[in-house]
């Protein structure tokens, strides 16, 4: 990794859509990390972020629900159960929301930012954000999960994002503009 100043990656770059790798040796740099994309998480009105979309090709997560703050690190879904439909957003795509059908209930297992293995099992809503995070590190979007109707109704709000974005036009106030922003 890059030290550099981190910010969140838009639709349209090539890093969310990258497959993550897993991170061997945990380093004091992969804990600035995760506390600089919590704070970016938390300064976008989100309640996950994955280090794919601020342009690292590492699986790590930051998840906060408002019932604390979790990093985790090299995290996997070890089983699922249930069913659950959450419209769900995200932060590198503004402004476009999408139902998605999840597991209910999901058990995780990660590394803590010193390495210490641990579990996690989580339902609900935050079931929904752990795999939603875990996709983006497998390079899938919350738009992959749209129905063949919903691509045609969001296809021109998705080419008006991407040219917003490389034109550099896209005002902070949009970037916040769902209720979940994953």
């Amino acid at each position: 990794m890059k030290e550099t100043r981190l910010r969140i990656r838009f639709f349209g770059d090539p890093a969310l859509r990258s497959k993550s790798i897993p991170v061997k040796h945990i380093t004091e740099e992969h804990r600035q990390v995760l506390s600089q994309m919590a704070q970016l998480m938390y300064d976008g009105g989100g309640i996950g972020l994955a280090a794919a979309q601020v342009g690292i090709n590492e699986d790590m997560i930051v998840v906060d629900i408002g019932s604390g703050l979790y990093k985790l690190i090299n995290p996997k879904v070890t089983d699922k159960s249930g069913t659950q439909v959450l419209e769900e957003g995200c932060l590198s795509i503004p402004g476009i929301c999408i139902k998605v059908k999840r597991a209910d209930k999901v058990l995780v297992k990660a590394q803590d930012e010193y390495g210490k293995e641990f579990e996690i099992a989580s339902d609900g809503l935050l079931a929904c954000v752990l795999q939603h995070e875990i996709d983006h590190l497998k390079g899938k979007l919350v738009i992959d999960y749209a129905s063949f109707w919903e691509k045609i109704k969001i296809k021109k709000k998705l080419e008006e994002l991407k040219q917003r974005i490389e034109d550099e036009k896209l005002p902070e106030s949009e970037r916040k503009s769902c209720q979940l922003q994953l």
